[in-house]
């Protein structure tokens, strides 16, 4: 090894980037600064991975995540030392909440150069509190003895814990004296030949992990769930590696079992209709229709993944406290109602093999959830093709119609997830559902659909104004940005979803303090930014701009709402169609 120290950090940055890259790394995420400096050189220099320069940290964060939520695998984000890192914090928060694979690497100062003024240095050691799924900071570079080796180990049980037993985020706090870079990048390049030859690298290849412990439900409970014929399958929010698997593997248990499938919006399963004849998208309609709703209680439930987004449906599932079994891997609490309820710790696909082949089975409590489900379904769409003035809900039942086979579809949060969840349709489009719903936030909803959307099918994005704006920094990641993205945004000049809140009746301070209209004109924002931008004035024109979409670059598909129509819109209306479902 060399003996002057110039080299030591680069060639201490190369090793790690190396063993990430044979580990699987192909994309790493890189924020501007100083002391990051040999971490920066060695992902943009490595041949083998993609590595995106963003300005912002939080921006640069989510966008991360949404590379990740794609590709199931764990995507390098890359800061410098003081309150860069900080800025990371919502999207990791996210990550671990919606199980998502982030390497954080925090460059940092050394040791003598904390807690003495020194300029950008904050206390960095565990900056994340519990989020991270494992956290160390690694040893000061060193090219003596077994350190090499110590890194490479720390390197691939960083990779394994991002991923294993459950995906989520790692955080490693790199410190670096200087000098930052090498006086010569020859001797970098020689000190990996050394380490090739010697082969230093030859046992690292991508690791294959095998499913998390499980408990599969006992032989007594599978016929349980057969004997009963009121039983009733809820599907949570889903963001499937293979979602076709998943769809059929929830259909397979539907017609073992001869139960309904009440579907969240947020799931792919409305988009694969044709493979469970037992699926229900309307039920937070048909819930609120009382009589309905006593008509319809099930003696047992099994829960798939997390709660959906309906508050009818909590509100159902709570006041009648059916016996419910909660299918999903990890060790998390996905029963935010404490209903009499067990977890089974396994995959739908491992409980969908453990079952026999459909028998068949139907019922009458069956034969009513379909009977009703057709009528709201019919009624949501008579309603819908009648409307002609811009609506933000019809935004949502329009897109589950139109959209090109297997879209990627990040739908933010706030109204956007609560109106797909009352008006997606069901059909064969294969749109694939994205979103940030670990948390809820509204925060980094551009950023995150732009990392979505990098270097896979053309995407969109279904948005309020609100939380575009939280995010508007998003838009600089364009110029690094390799696909297409068109933004879907429902400009209602406010936070729509507090109008359905109790809130809103006390203005003020209900405008200024909650619904926080910005007056922002987008068009305008957007030529800032070189974003395409028009104006939607018919739904014939959204229709066309919808399908086909284009190949390449960012474009806002401007729609301007009432939020203040829409909310007495669906308070009425939602009402009506409840109504219609019913005898």
């Amino acid at each position: 090894m060399p003996a002057d120290l110039s080299p030591v950090n680069s060639i201490w940055a190369a090793i790690l980037v190396e063993s990430l890259q044979r580990l699987g790394l192909t994309t790493a995420v890189i924020c501007p600064g100083s002391r990051s400096t040999p971490l920066a050189m060695a992902f943009a220099e490595h041949q083998q991975i993609e590595a995106i320069p963003v300005l912002d940290e939080r921006s640069a964060s989510f966008f991360a995540l949404g590379l990740a939520k794609r590709s199931k695998l764990p995507v390098a984000l890359v800061c410098t030392s003081g309150t860069a890192g900080a800025n990371f914090y919502p999207a990791l928060i996210e990550a671990k909440e919606g199980g998502v694979p982030l390497l954080v690497l925090t460059a940092d100062r050394p040791p003598e150069l904390r807690d003495c003024n020194a300029g950008q240095t904050i206390d960095q050691v565990k900056l994340f509190g519990t989020f991270p799924n494992w956290q160390t900071e690694l040893a000061l570079p060193s090219l003596k003895a077994e350190m090499p080796a110590y890194l490479r180990q720390v390197v691939i049980q960083a990779w394994e814990k991002s991923l294993w037993p459950i995906a989520g985020p790692v955080h490693l706090n790199i410190p670096f004296r200087e000098p930052l870079v090498p006086s010569s990048k020859q001797v970098v390049a020689t000190a990996l030949e050394q380490l090739q030859t010697e082969n230093f690298f030859i046992a690292i290849e991508p690791l294959m992990f095998p499913e998390p412990p499980c408990n599969l439900p006992p032989t007594s409970c599978l016929k349980q769930w057969q004997q009963c014929d009121r039983g009733l399958i809820i599907a949570g929010p889903a963001q499937p590696s293979n979602p076709e698997q998943y769809c059929r593997a929830i259909a397979h248990i539907s017609q073992n079992l001869g139960w309904p499938v009440l579907a969240e919006g947020l799931s792919p399963l409305r988009n694969y209709a044709s493979v469970n004849s037992y699926l229900i998208s309307s039920y937070d309609i048909i819930l609120r229709n009382q009589e309905l709703a006593k008509h319809l209680v099930p003696d047992m439930i099994l829960r798939i993944g997390e709660m959906p987004t309906s508050k009818e449906l909590r509100l159902w599932l709570a006041q009648t406290q059916p016996q419910c079994w909660v299918v999903g891997p990890g060790n998390r609490d996905l029963d935010p109602l404490h209903l009499r309820a067990l977890h089974l710790r396994l995959s739908v696909e491992k409980l969908a093999y453990e079952l026999s082949e459909p028998k068949g089975l139907t019922s009458d409590y069956l034969n009513f959830w379909c009977s009703v489900e057709a009528k709201a379904g019919q009624a949501i769409k008579s309603m819908m093709r009648s409307i002609s003035i811009p609506f933000e809900g019809k935004v949502a039942w329009l897109l589950s119609q139109i959209l090109p086979s297997e879209t990627p579809l990040f739908i933010a949060n706030s109204m956007p997830v609560r109106d797909v969840e009352f008006f997606w349709q069901p059909g064969n489009s294969k749109t694939r559902p994205f979103f940030n719903r670990g948390a809820n936030g509204i925060d980094g909803t551009l950023s995150t659909a732009l990392g979505v959307a990098h270097r896979h099918q053309s995407a969109v994005l279904l948005t309020g104004d609100l939380a575009l704006l939280h995010d508007t920094n998003g838009f600089l990641i364009g110029k690094n940005f390799s696909g297409h993205l068109t933004i879907l945004l429902i400009n209602n000049n406010g936070g729509g979803i507090f109008e359905n809140l109790p809130v809103a009746a006390f203005d003020p301070p209900f405008e200024e303090f909650f619904a926080t209209p910005q007056n922002i004109d987008f068009a305008k924002l957007c030529a800032t930014y070189g974003v395409s931008h028009e104006l939607i004035q018919s739904w014939e024109q959204l229709t066309q701009q919808l399908n086909p979409l284009p190949p390449s670059g960012i474009r806002v598909l401007e729609l301007e709402t009432d939020r203040k129509v829409d909310a007495a819109w669906r308070k009425a209306n939602l009402v009506q169609l409840a109504e219609s479902a019913g005898p």
